[in-house]
């Protein structure tokens, strides 16, 4: 085992130090909760028999608990291409089960609402906190206490992060997430990215740009740019919570099936009444947690998982912040450059060598824990390979030397020294700053100040040219308690035209940009919000406002000191936004998750 570097040891220790009561509140819950349902037989009858009336063949073993009982969790639905491939699941893993003396019953389904389709329309308030409805129906679809294991079906954006928080607090069961995989290839990021800047200035059609989306968006699997979904599938594996080697495998293969056969045997294995009991509250620790900021830093990975990194280790009792993600973040060398910030998508990264050799590279450097519990290792030595299936058997194999150094690179010879998401602060707050999909000489930008608080009318006054000058648009009333925190993916295409005309320009909004983070320079999930007189609040049009990952800073040279907070928009209805007022009034700020269920729970 190499030896750890001494600033991911200080930080993992700073995190150990500050979560230590909450950890011990968290960890002597799931020790009492696994004593209390460890064995399914002292339920009463009745409810023993609902719970098994429609299992078929399988009721005699569930009945009798002639062997573990697996609970699915699924996020199956056909409008999302990731999560269509789970329909066919179920009936799959049901077969796997019981080749081991297993059964595996479906204990619950989640939503699963994707960004891409509800980028830039109403739908899109809903999305942050579709993550805390997501927990809340695995806590409901776990609340039956029919298993001894889990298997987490989901891949996307909130999806993962919503799983993984309601099956935390079941964290006395294992738990093995089991991805689909990305779709084939499509046209070339740079062309769909020509046509959408087209579209924005007026000279390409909408039927040009829809032909365009759809080559790029075109069948079953994940989409395959390197945003928030992949960049979930990325962190499972440095926490160890896959199949080693599963993110990044395509749908419909025979490695594939195997990988999902080699799961539900696993869980099988690794349950309390077994010798190899890894429950999910054991595998989830402040290293892994580390592990994970490690992974989405050298991979350049999504701004999305500065909310949900903390959200997630809050449901473990841990504390972790953007200080600590910052000071990780500036020892991480950039291993990875996958589109956005780079040509390539995941399936050329994945046949690069993928996530298999940048685990290899960091625990060789020592930036990565090689000592945690994984569901399907010894340690994360484990995930430092390639699955591969020769039609009887399935095997881990090296991965070896990187096969495109374009776009996967050794420790020795990063494509920059730092993880490329910087802390920026001051007295207009902290924010978050992607560098890693900035050219260098863009990371700082002063300039007057334009302030908006909608999309649309961001893209009136381009329309009009009235951005067409040195120009830091601030979009406010974009938080949690706003509005839900929306993605603003539509500012990217003007924005983008106004830098390549030679303007200055950059964004700051206490909104979010995701993992599609492109090209501009931007200050995002601003905190403290504008909602309830954050700085955002009190800037005027004109104030000069300076935004730079080089040095960290956010801030403006107009006094704020005595303004008083610019009126806040009402909250908008339709869309079924009027039912999320309770998540709107109860959510914690950005640095913390950004959950209202968090907040609430009093965790």
């Amino acid at each position: 085992m190499s030896k750890l570097h001494p600033v991911v040891e200080r930080i993992t220790q700073r995190i150990i130090d500050k979560s230590k009561d909450s950890r011990k509140t968290y960890l002597d819950l799931m020790e009492r909760e696994g004593e209390k349902h460890q064995d399914r037989n002292v339920m009463p009858c009745s409810n023993l028999a609902h719970g098994f009336a429609a299992a078929g063949e399988d009721k005699e073993s569930i009945a009798t608990k002639r062997g573990p009982n697996i609970g699915i969790i699924s996020a199956y639905n056909d409008t999302i291409s990731a999560h269509q491939p789970y329909g066919a699941y179920p009936p799959q893993m049901k077969l796997y089960a019981r080749e081991i003396g297993a059964t595996a019953q479906v204990a619950g389904a989640t939503p699963a609402m994707c960004d891409g389709v509800t980028q830039g329309q109403d739908g899109m308030e809903l999305s942050l906190f579709s993550r805390d409805v997501i927990a809340l129906a695995t806590a409901v679809g776990l609340s039956h206490a029919m298993y001894d294991s889990v298997a987490l079906l989901g891949i996307c954006d909130k999806i993962v992060p919503g799983l993984l928080i309601g099956a935390l607090r079941f964290g006395h069961l294992p738990s093995v997430f089991i991805p689909s995989g990305p779709m084939p290839s499509g046209i070339a990021n740079k062309e769909k990215q020509r046509v959408r800047q087209l579209y924005a200035e007026g000279k390409a059609t909408r039927a040009e740009l829809l032909e365009s989306e759809s080559k790029s968006y075109h069948s079953p699997g994940t989409c395959t740019f390197y945003g928030t979904a992949n960049s979930n599938q990325m962190m499972m594996e440095l926490m160890g919570l896959h199949m080693p080697g599963a993110a990044f495998v395509p749908p419909d293969t025979q490695l594939r099936k195997a990988l999902t056969r080699s799961a539900v045997h696993q869980l099988a294995a690794i349950t309390r009444e077994s010798d190899d009991y890894r429950p999910l509250a054991k595998c989830v620790d402040e290293k892994a947690i580390v592990n994970a900021v490690v992974g989405l830093m050298a991979t350049g990975g999504s701004t999305n998982h500065a909310i949900h990194i903390p959200a997630m280790a809050r449901a473990a009792g841990i504390t972790i912040d953007w200080t600590d993600i910052s000071e990780l973040s500036s020892v991480t060398p950039m291993l990875c450059r996958v589109y956005p910030n780079g040509s390539g998508d995941v399936n050329h990264f994945h046949a690069a060598g993928g996530i298999g050799y940048v685990i290899g590279e960091l625990l060789d450097a020592g930036l990565a824990h090689e000592d945690i519990i994984t569901v399907g290792g010894a340690s994360l030595r484990d995930y430092a390979k390639e699955p591969i299936y020769d039609g009887s058997e399935l095997i881990w194999r090296d991965t070896g030397p990187s096969g495109d150094e374009e776009m996967l690179r050794p420790v020795a010879q990063p494509f920059q020294s730092d993880g490329g998401m910087r802390l920026v602060e001051g007295n207009l707050g902290r924010a978050c700053f992607k560098t890693s999909a900035v050219e260098k000489e863009r990371w700082t930008v002063e300039a007057p100040c334009r302030i908006f608080k909608t999309q649309e009318d961001v893209s009136k006054a381009f329309a009009a040219g009235e951005l067409n000058r040195d120009v830091i648009v601030v979009m406010r009333f974009q938080g949690p308690r706003a509005n839900g925190m929306p993605e603003l993916h539509k500012l990217t295409p003007p924005l983008g035209v106004l830098q390549d005309r030679g303007y200055k320009v950059a964004l700051v909004t206490d909104g979010r940009m995701s993992g599609a983070s492109g090209k501009v320079p931007a200050a995002i999930h601003c905190t403290p919000e504008a909602l309830g007189g954050g700085p955002l609040s009190l800037l005027r049009d004109g104030d000069i406002v300076r935004i730079s990952g080089e040095d960290g800073t956010l801030s403006t040279t107009a006094d704020l000191s005595t303004r008083e907070p610019a009126e806040a928009p009402e909250p908008e209805q339709g869309m079924g936004r009027e039912l999320f007022g309770m998540f709107r009034s109860n959510a914690d700020g950005a640095e913390q998750g950004g959950s209202a269920m968090l907040a609430m729970g009093g965790m």
